[in-house]
Formats: C-alpha cells, sequence, structure tokens
C-alpha cells in the first residue's frame, strides 16, 4: 500500500506583488486627451476657414466631416505610438496624467460644441 500525502498550497496575495509599469496605460489615456483636443481642433478650424473645411473633405458625400474623423483618429494613434514607444517599461504615475487627459478631453468637447466653433465660423 502507499501512502499520498497532501501537500496544502497557500497563496499569500501580499507576497507576490508584482508591479506592473504603467507606461503604457498613461499613454494611452494620455493619448486619448491629446487625440480629442486634436479632433476638437479640427473641427474648430474647419468651421473657421472654409479652406480647411475644404481640404478636410476626403469624401464629397460627407463632406469635411470625413477627414475631421480620419485626422483625429490619425493624431490619437501617432501620439499614442509615440508616448507607448517612449514610455514602455517605465512607471509613469497616473495621478498626474489623468488630469491633463481629463482637460484636454474637456478642451475637444468644447471645441466640438456648435454656439462654441460658430464663433470662429466664416
Amino acid at each position: 500500500m502507499s501512502s499520498v500525502t497532501k501537500e496544502t498550497i497557500s497563496y499569500d496575495a501580499q507576497a507576490e506583488t508584482s508591479s506592473l509599469p504603467m507606461g503604457p496605460a498613461a499613454a494611452a489615456i494620455l493619448a486619448g486627451g491629446i487625440g480629442s483636443a486634436w479632433y476638437g481642433l479640427m473641427v474648430l478650424l474647419s468651421e473657421a476657414s472654409k479652406g480647411f473645411g475644404n481640404l478636410l473633405n476626403f469624401y464629397k458625400p460627407v463632406g469635411p466631416l470625413s477627414g475631421k474623423t480620419i485626422v483625429g483618429v490619425a493624431g490619437f494613434l501617432l501620439v499614442w505610438l509615440v508616448l507607448g514607444n517612449l514610455w514602455k517599461g517605465k512607471d509613469v504615475k497616473l495621478n498626474r496624467v489623468w488630469p491633463i487627459a481629463l482637460a484636454l478631453i474637456i478642451v475637444g468637447l468644447v471645441f466640438t460644441f456648435p454656439p462654441f466653433f460658430e464663433l470662429f465660423a466664416e
């Protein structure tokens, strides 16, 4: 007869606290804020300048909205790529990044608000 012994495996969550670097997350958050402000700026500039609005007219049935959206998303992706590479493996403090991102998102929202951008319309 063989005897089987049971081993008790205990898991201590605090003993295994491996801190992941927050750089990639911070890059995505800040890129979102910058992308929002960039999109808002595209809206504002296209309303302020008909020439700029025509420049953003990538697809005639949609009008300048196509260019605003494409350029806005491209700006977000470019910033995310750059910051993601710069902050890869680094511990960036999120409590410094998110207020800046929030402020930039608010700027982007204000720039896309018609009563605001109509102040600059031609």
